[in-house]
């Protein structure tokens, strides 16, 4: 995921298969059954795994969470780029062109 800013926005994204997700005092915590590894999504990254539940462009993603929480659309587009490429990283999320 390391293109322009618009280009990202037009991106989709959606949940790999083989993650186990679970809510602990109101925070995502996730197994990944390929590689066995535990993940803290923490609450808005949680909430970014719940809106990623079916294919959803990177721009949509943002408008949701800038209704959603108290957060400049900059900071918000460069904290979802940022969780979006980890999650990547990590082989959690799918990307596709749209």
């Amino acid at each position: 995921m390391k293109m322009s800013d618009r280009h990202e926005a037009s991106l989709t994204v959606v949940r790999a298969e083989g993650n186990i997700v679970c809510d602990m005092d109101g925070e995502k915590v996730m197994f990944s059954v390929a590689t066995g590894k535990y993940y803290s999504l923490g609450s808005v990254g949680g909430r970014i795994w719940e809106l990623i539940g079916a294919p959803i462009r990177v721009g949509r993603l943002v408008d949701e969470l800038t209704e959603e929480f108290s957060v400049e659309r900059p900071e918000c587009e460069r904290q979802v780029r940022k969780f979006l490429r980890s999650l990547k990283r990590e082989s959690l999320i799918e990307v596709h062109s749209s």
